[in-house]
């Protein structure tokens, strides 16, 4: 384990992007207490604002209209200037000594653009965080429930990096983004997040470009975080996830390889859609008659 940093405050600013976190904001900003942390808030009418500005007077608080998650991690990082960013969900709350370990691990590895803790959900079970990049056969082994076969897989899981039981210190394609420290140099060098994604696939596609320019992405279980997940969207954003997938692969592959995915989606959507009730059953039929409507390219230009 690396030497734990003895004042991370000098190194490291929080950013926190909120919408409607009331019912988790204080618990995530009271487990960064004594950082620089900035608050930007995406629109909450359930009085986030207030509750933030009231209990932590010591945050900076930037309110602005909803433009997603990566335009808020944009946003916040614009008005820090140490040399990480610590980017947190305000449904995530950091467990005692996490960010001075993740501190001291990216100190120790500076090749390292990202760093990502073990994340654990509220019940303290393990929640999946190293990711592989969408291709057609990842998206295939998730959306037609595949990867079920052989749950512990690399062949059919490798979109939830089967096989791996998130011990030990691992290179990542890329991070789940509760919770991630990143290095500042590296985001001046490849950039900032990339605004098109609304929620989903932000972090993907930010990784996927540090990679490509040399950094690393390095998973390091010496520090934990717990993360509720959804939060914030209640699950109620499942479309996005989808355009999520399809930027990427237009970006990085090409119109024709998502155009391949967005008809793969459709007939597995269409699947699910007649064998799930429910709120569940809906969510995945209305995916489907969105990949249905128009063609890749018009459907992302939207």
């Amino acid at each position: 384990m690396p030497q734990v940093s003895e004042a991370p405050g000098e190194k490291v600013s929080v950013v926190v992007v909120t919408y409607d976190s009331a019912e988790w904001i204080e618990r995530c900003l009271a487990s960064v207490a004594g950082l620089e942390t900035v608050v930007v808030d995406n629109g909450s009418r359930d009085g986030t604002v207030d509750l933030v500005r009231s209990r932590f007077p010591d945050a900076r608080v930037i309110e602005r209209e909803n433009d997603g998650l990566a335009a808020g991690w944009n946003a916040g990082i614009a008005a820090t200037d140490k040399p990480y960013v610590l980017l947190l969900n305000s449904d995530a709350w950091l467990e005692a000594g996490a960010t001075e370990r993740l501190v001291a691990f990216a100190d120790a590895h500076p090749d390292a653009a990202v760093v990502g803790p073990r994340l654990r959900n509220p019940d303290g079970s393990l929640q999946r965080s190293v990711r592989g990049y969408p291709t057609l056969w990842r998206l295939a082994t998730e959306y037609f429930f595949i990867r079920k076969l052989a749950p512990r897989s690399t062949a059919l899981n490798a979109f939830y990096a089967g096989g791996f039981d998130h011990d030990e210190v691992r290179d990542a394609e890329f991070l789940m983004g509760a919770c991630l420290l990143v290095r500042r140099v590296a985001i001046d060098a490849v950039g900032p997040a990339d605004e098109d994604y609304f929620l989903f696939s932000e972090e993907t596609d930010w990784c996927f470009r540090f990679r490509r320019a040399g950094w690393r992405v390095l998973f390091y279980p010496g520090a934990e975080v717990t993360h509720v997940g959804g939060g914030s969207h209640g699950g109620s954003m499942f479309r996005e996830q989808i355009r999520g997938h399809l930027i990427f692969l237009a970006k990085h592959r090409g119109l024709r390889e998502a155009d391949r995915a967005r008809r793969l989606l459709r007939a597995s959507l269409a699947a699910r859609g007649v064998l799930f009730r429910g709120d569940r059953g809906r969510a995945y039929r209305d995916a489907a008659r969105w990949l249905g409507s128009a063609s890749t390219g018009s459907l992302l230009a939207r």
